[in-house]
């Protein structure tokens, strides 16, 4: 592909699609890049009660099926790809994805994070036969079951309290008893009797049935060690997140557990004319409105950025 864009944006959460908004609005006639999961993790969350604008919650997915509209209307062009490779040594930078190759003298990388998992063999070989890390997306498959959560931020209980919509019991298994939740979403769990708790405790293993869907799990006692078998018809992982930036390792700084370092107050990566936003660089707040504030500061810090190029 001959032409150079002016910015490229990787990535299609409330950070990407915000970057492009701008980025069209200033007429830098942005291509942004959905990669596997268009809309980011937004997608796999029910109602998003704390954006503001949305008195009465929304919907993750037609959140962000609003901002992408938003978006196509100020003329960004979408692409239904995967980058799976990045150029960050020559200008303007090179782009691979599987199909094509882009060239662009400025990008926004809005890549997210993704669900973290317990490591577990058996986690891998049951995932969809009763393991899941979407209780959003699976949790209609356990009408009257019983069901394990595991992990201790807000995440857990979201996730808990949605699987309540749905399960017999849903019982949140966690390595202490402090947790890392807010105190009203773990009051919330507190509250609702069909929530149980099984602190003090790890998944050691997870155990199929003859049918090959999740029958046990091995519980381990953090302070004892010693070890129970309990019976579940599922397990939902909710322990965090790993920030999506192996396609930049050895080519932007990040941190020791992969969030891109950004330059106080700004989307700056360590290569100028690369900038990141959203929860690919951010591991305290990750929220959406959070996202989308730094999706507008990188699109704004872009349009400078070449700005300043053009009179170089």
């Amino acid at each position: 592909m001959s032409d150079v864009r002016e910015v490229i944006i990787i990535g299609s959460g409330p950070a990407g699609y915000t970057a492009a908004i701008y980025a069209a609005r200033a007429n830098l006639k942005p291509l942004l890049f959905q990669g596997m999961q268009p809309g980011g993790q937004l997608t796999i969350t029910t109602d998003v009660e704390n954006y503001p604008g949305y008195p009465k919650g929304v919907l993750g997915p037609e959140m962000m099926e609003q901002f992408k509209e938003q978006a196509e209307r100020f003329g960004t062009e979408i692409q239904f790809e995967e980058i799976i490779e990045v150029d960050t040594s020559t200008r303007p930078f090179v782009l691979k994805s599987d199909f094509n190759e882009y060239r662009a003298k400025a990008v926004i990388i809005a890549t997210g994070a993704s669900a973290k998992l317990l490591g577990l063999e058996a986690e891998k070989k049951l995932m969809g036969h009763g393991v899941s890390a979407c209780a959003t997306c699976d949790g209609a498959f356990f009408p009257e079951k019983d069901v394990l959560v595991v992990g201790g931020g807000d995440s857990a209980m979201e996730e808990a309290n949605y699987l309540t919509r749905f399960a017999n019991t849903v019982t949140i298994v966690h390595r202490r008893e402090e947790f890392r939740a807010s105190k009203i979403m773990v009051e919330r769990c507190q509250n609702n009797p069909k929530i149980k708790w099984a602190l003090n405790r790890a998944v050691k293993d997870i155990h199929a049935g003859e049918d090959g869907k999740v029958a046990t799990v091995t519980l381990l006692d953090t302070q004892t060690e010693a070890t129970e078998t309990v019976e579940t018809d599922g397990v939902f992982v909710a322990i965090g997140h790993k920030p999506n930036s192996d396609l930049f390792k050895g080519k932007l700084e990040m941190d020791e557990t992969g969030y891109l370092k950004v330059q106080p107050g700004s989307t700056y990566t360590s290569v100028p004319g690369i900038f990141a936003c959203g929860d690919v660089a951010d591991h305290v707040y990750r929220q959406a409105v959070t996202a989308a504030g730094t999706g507008c500061m990188a699109a704004i810090d872009a349009e400078r950025w070449l700005e300043n190029q053009a009179h170089a």
